[in-house]
């Protein structure tokens, strides 16, 4: 049964792929633990690209409006995913998202995945890259315990930097093993306060925005 959902999952978010690809429209994956950053690193990316380039967010959350309601304020057209209680988002669901949007007019549709380790890296949705976020609160010892999320991923942001002086956090035994699990990962050390290392994050998304953009 659980072959089954996958294969369906994957078919659909083939059918997702293509489509985005047609239209030129870059679909980013957010995923990471509550409370990581991930709404705040998605409004850092927005507020730096929407000069250039028409964004789109699906936000996901199992209940709420309060990050969709964010994004909204900075003039982002944003489509609230409630999931009810499941873990991850499916890709039939941004299927059924997506009309609500006019991909001939975007470039970036930026997912923001629900917060958790585990599901959402199982659950290919029709993006093409995948960011993985590591706050340093959460622990050094994140990649080995939940390695799928690390394995699977385009780009590991290690987000909150500027709080390693508060916790025992090695970021070489994060590198260490993210590497061995997926040794093309991008890794991108981030100041939440003063957004050193954002730069060298942001020219990784802008190289991966598709010829024909910037509609």
């Amino acid at each position: 049964m659980v072959r089954q959902i996958l294969e369906w999952n994957e078919n659909c978010h083939d059918e997702i792929h293509s489509l985005l690809n047609d239209k030129n429209v870059l679909m980013i994956n957010v995923m990471g633990s509550p409370g990581g950053g991930k709404t705040t690193l998605i409004m850092r990316l927005i507020e730096s690209l929407k000069s250039k380039y028409n964004i789109g967010v699906i936000e996901g959350d199992i209940a709420g409006v309060i990050d969709a309601e964010k994004i909204a304020a900075m003039g982002i057209h944003v489509v609230q995913l409630n999931t009810e209680g499941a873990c991850h988002i499916e890709a039939m669901s941004i299927k059924n998202i997506l009309p609500q949007f006019d991909l001939d007019k975007i470039d970036i549709l930026i997912v923001e995945n629900i917060g958790n380790l585990v599901c959402p890296a199982e659950f290919d949705i029709g993006e093409d890259l995948k960011i993985a976020l590591l706050s340093v609160p959460e622990g050094d010892d994140k990649v080995e315990k939940y390695p799928l999320m690390f394995t699977r991923s385009n780009a590991l942001v290690i987000n909150k930097y500027d709080m390693k002086a508060y916790f025992n956090f090695d970021e070489n035994r994060v590198i260490k093993h993210a590497k061995a699990f997926n040794k093309d990962l991008e890794i991108f050390p981030i100041n939440s306060i003063n957004g050193d290392g954002f730069n060298d994050f942001l020219n990784f998304i802008e190289k991966h925005i598709k010829k024909g953009s910037a509609k």
